[in-house]
């Protein structure tokens, strides 16, 4: 796994979601809220236990984690929203999966059309591109002094993980997204702080685009995730502040 997902990676992402951290924190409020509905008890719900922590690795504060869990029993629970992913390639073949959640198919599936084709893009069918990623659970740990890299693998190893890499300032457990909950679990249990804890697509390989491409699909990427319907964007795409590092 290791070149995958570097840790200079997510710090460059979370650098980006800093800037915009209302829309964040309000994406994945509707995630919580979704995995809430029906049962808003995380003990007994595996995926709304999953989605809390992936909130906390994003420094959502508990107010707003209880209440957007809250509006799953009011006015949310009203609306039907449904999770919907779609493939396509952005501009020089880059490789692109949209995840999102939506109480209008026609709406989002016209805007993420829209925006694809305006920066050279289009929309294909489904796998048309998700045999590239691989999805994983991914839960990066921060690299501290007192947390030694044998005591890690041990822990992960113990929780089911697939594999764990070594950065330098993190710590990256990879695991089958079955085994993503109870790793999670017990890797909270021994008292592991994430940095990120979610399911995610990782691309297999990754593509070097020229510079006037990359700027368009750079700005392609910023008007998906401009859009309220889409909560995750994956890609194949080696971008700037990765570069910089590798």
């Amino acid at each position: 796994m290791s070149g995958h997902s570097k840790w200079h990676n997510i710090q460059a992402k979370k650098g980006k979601a800093d800037a915009a951290r209302g829309k964040l924190f309000t994406k994945i409020g509707r995630e919580l809220a979704v995995a809430a509905k029906g049962n808003p008890n995380p003990s007994t719900n595996s995926k709304l236990a999953d989605v809390i922590a992936k909130a906390k690795a994003a420094n959502m504060p508990n107010d707003n984690i209880e209440r957007s869990i809250k509006r799953a029993a009011g006015d949310f629970g009203d609306r039907d929203y449904k999770e919907l992913t779609y493939e396509g390639y952005g501009v020089g073949g880059a490789a692109v999966i949209i995840s999102t959640l939506t109480d209008n198919n026609n709406r989002t599936a016209g805007d993420v059309r829209a925006i694809m084709s305006k920066h050279g893009g289009s929309l294909g069918t489904t796998g048309s591109v998700s045999y590239m990623f691989d999805n994983k659970g991914v839960i990066v740990v921060e690299r501290t002094p007192d947390l030694d890299e044998d005591t890690v693998t041990e822990y992960a190893l113990d929780a089911g993980a697939e594999d764990v890499v070594t950065e330098d300032d993190a710590y990256e457990i990879y695991t089958t997204p079955a085994a993503f909950s109870e790793a999670r679990k017990y890797l909270e249990e021994k008292g592991l702080n994430f940095l990120q804890a979610e399911i995610t697509m990782i691309p297999q390989n990754k593509i070097t685009l020229p510079e006037d491409k990359l700027e368009t699909f750079m700005k392609m990427l910023d008007k998906l995730e401009e859009n309220d319907d889409v909560q995750t964007v994956y890609h194949n795409v080696e971008l700037p502040e990765e570069e910089e590092e590798e």
